[in-house]
């Protein structure tokens, strides 16, 4: 069955070990509703007339959520800023700008409703379970939000060195994430592209904009049109390209070291991934101690049946590892290194009570804490899946 879940229930805070202390950085807390961290900085951006490079934050906050993170803006205002959808609170100075290192942890607060007695005690067993054995440390699917309606990365063609097939990706491709007035320019761009200065007769998105005037001047000249685009953009395609490989190689990983009948299936916008329902101790101890590659040309796997796993994966997606690189610009790269197979929730706990919203029904209040770059959502999947 599927949770009911109320926004103002979810609730997400970013932990970090910055203390203010003279710098040239200003420091703020973002706490948002139901908005992006990319559209709240672009926000931030327009109200006080500050170019993208001074700002620097630590990660990506849920859109679907009540959130707080922290940002530093060089040289930024020492006041705080009101808007609809976030509040801005400056906290004082630093001498760095903030970045995802310095994250500590994220808590997370989480309210699953309308429940029956016997989804509740399941979900009870399972959450016992999980300090042990984990949870699959999957990307979940906010992290490919910059896929459009074919299911193609942008990053795969950039690779590949279809520099005009990425950027039509990036600009043109229908999203089901765009807005009424986005879906229209796009759909201009589709039926109006190479015509670039009737493109941007009609563009009033700033990100296309620029991407159009230069193609106006060079027509063809997609690869440098290319680094046109932010740098936050384009360095989501390429995670989103890189972490959908990783969830790739972890559920062949899963399948490869679980029997069928000891797992099941998590439901993820690009596909099914695997979970084991239940593990043993000897497995726990396994899968805790796993770390799994973060596909890149700069990897050096050594041989074993990791390397297999993943070459498997690669030949799946029709791609080789020496090709999972962007060769310009050269500020855009893949990430290099590992990523845990599993996350366990720490300082885990959790009350069952009657619902008030839901007569008759309960409701599970959730409390918990994970490390950076794991997703909360996925415990509630797990959850859902049992």
């Amino acid at each position: 069955m599927k949770f009911k879940r109320i926004p103002e229930d979810f609730r997400v805070e970013e932990l970090t070990d910055i203390a203010p202390a003279d710098g040239p950085y200003a420091l703020y807390r973002l706490e948002k509703r139901w908005i992006g961290t990319p559209e709240a900085v672009e926000a931030i951006l327009q109200c006080w007339r500050i170019d993208r490079q001074r700002v620097s934050w630590g990660g990506l906050k849920d859109f679907h959520a009540v959130t707080q993170q922290y940002l530093t803006i060089q040289r930024g205002p020492r006041r705080d800023l009101q808007q609809e959808r976030f509040d801005l609170c400056y906290l004082g100075q630093v001498p760095q700008p903030f970045q995802a290192a310095d994250v500590a942890g994220n808590r997370f607060e989480i309210v699953l409703r309308d429940l029956d007695g016997a989804t509740a005690d399941g979900c009870e067993a399972t959450l016992a379970g999980l300090t042990a054995a984990g949870v699959p440390n999957y990307f979940d699917d906010q992290r490919f939000g910059s896929v459009g309606v074919s299911g193609q990365f942008i990053a795969e063609a950039w690779c590949r060195g279809d520099h005009q097939r990425a950027l039509w990706l990036a600009v043109a491709e229908a999203n089901e994430h765009d807005t009424p007035a986005r879906n229209d320019e796009k759909s201009f761009l589709r039926d109006h592209w190479g015509d670039w200065s009737a493109c941007l007769s009609q563009l009033e998105h700033t990100d296309a904009g620029r991407v159009l005037d230069f193609l106006a001047q060079r027509p063809t000249d997609f690869r440098s049109a290319m680094a046109r685009l932010p740098i936050d953009l384009r360095s989501l395609y390429v995670a989103a390209f890189q972490s959908h490989l990783w969830n790739r190689l972890l559920d062949r990983y899963l399948r490869s070291v679980f029997p069928s009948d000891q797992l099941g299936e998590l439901p993820l916008r690009l596909g099914p991934v695997a979970f084991p329902r239940r593990v043993d101790a000897e497995q726990a101890v396994a899968l805790g101690a796993c770390q799994l590659p973060l596909p890149s040309a700069r990897l050096k796997p050594d041989p074993g049946p990791i390397r297999d796993l993943l070459d498997q994966t690669l030949d799946e997606a029709g791609i080789e590892l020496r090709q999972i690189r962007i060769k310009y610009p050269r500020d855009t790269f893949f990430s290099k290194g590992y990523r845990a197979a599993t996350f366990v929730p720490r300082e885990l706990t959790h009350r069952l009570e009657s619902d008030e919203l839901y007569s008759g029904r309960l409701k599970l209040s959730l409390s918990f804490r994970l490390g950076r770059g794991c997703y909360a959502t996925l415990l509630v999947k797990r959850l859902e899946g049992r």
